[in-house]
């Protein structure tokens, strides 16, 4: 039965994996642009490897229609998963950087969003200090978990719709 339901998602991954990316993308460009959560060096670098997957699993919705890309469609749904497993890695790294289980990187303080040179924004203001959003400082909890959190169990079951889709394509060999 639940083969049944997923069975038309796994089929096309690749799209599912670009719609999820897009998605995550959006949410997180929502909780900055209407909530006001400007991200920090960490959330941006999650936002990063979002869009690696995209690209790819356009890339890859493009390669497995040209001649001889049936052959690779099984790869593609694995590197997808490694891709996915690579962003709850640093959604990982992230909470725990928030959890105080480790340190955070030394950028945790720098430009924030917009990209503005902290250092000379302060010597316009006249050597007022400006920070960008911490890393290790959760700006947003629901449930117990923060969106790094959040982005990790997303990107964990990603990786699982990643790895039955790669499952799927074997058996359909």
């Amino acid at each position: 039965m639940m083969t049944d339901v997923l069975r038309p998602f796994l089929d096309r991954w690749r799209l599912c994996a670009l719609a999820a990316s897009a998605a995550m993308l959006a949410i997180a460009h929502a909780f900055e642009r209407f909530g006001g959560l400007a991200p920090c060096t960490l959330c941006l670098r999650q936002r990063e490897v979002y869009w690696w997957i995209a690209g790819l699993a356009l890339a890859f919705m493009i390669l497995v229609r040209l001649p001889g890309g049936p052959r690779i469609r099984q790869a593609t749904c694995w590197i997808l998963a490694l891709g996915f497993l690579i962003g709850a890695g640093v959604a990982v790294y992230h909470a725990g950087a928030e959890w105080k289980f480790w340190p955070g990187p030394t950028t945790c303080a720098s430009a924030g969003s917009a990209g503005v040179d902290a250092q000379a924004m302060a010597a316009l203001l006249g050597g007022a200090k400006i920070h960008g959003p911490a890393c290790d400082k959760a700006a947003w909890v629901f449930l117990g978990l923060s969106m790094a959190g959040w982005n990790a169990l997303i990107s964990l079951g990603l990786s699982g719709f990643s790895l039955a889709a790669a499952l799927r394509e074997r058996s359909k060999r």
